[in-house]
């Protein structure tokens, strides 16, 4: 059964770059897609409100954050699309250094019933 992460991350307060981070999320490189695919996400969604962004992730047994940053870090065109989001994105206040999409917790859950 897949596990699902939520994270969220804000984008800087301007329509204009905010239209063309859109635009450039209509038509993800395919080399991105494959990384994300290959590291074991079977889904991933992100939602945007204003300038914050919600990223769901569903992922398979095999996926690690650990091995996903290594790989990431190997690539030289996942480097360069982490690059072009950065002019788009801005860190959460309380985000550490460093860290742009910031873990949510599940606060509430509609159980079967």
């Amino acid at each position: 059964m897949p596990r699902r992460y939520c994270f969220a991350l804000d984008l800087k307060d301007d329509p204009a770059l905010i239209a063309e981070y859109e635009r450039h999320h209509r038509r993800v490189w395919p080399e991105i897609t494959r990384s994300i695919r290959a590291a074991g996400i079977a889904d991933m969604e992100i939602y945007r409100t204003g300038t914050r962004l919600f990223m769901i992730m569903e992922v398979e047994d095999r996926f690690s954050f650990e091995a996903k940053a290594a790989a990431d870090a190997a690539d030289a065109k996942v480097q360069e699309w982490e690059t072009l989001m950065s002019a788009f994105q801005q860190a959460l206040p309380w985000a550490r250094p460093g860290e742009k999409w910031v873990p949510m917790s599940r606060i509430f859950t509609l159980e079967p019933g």
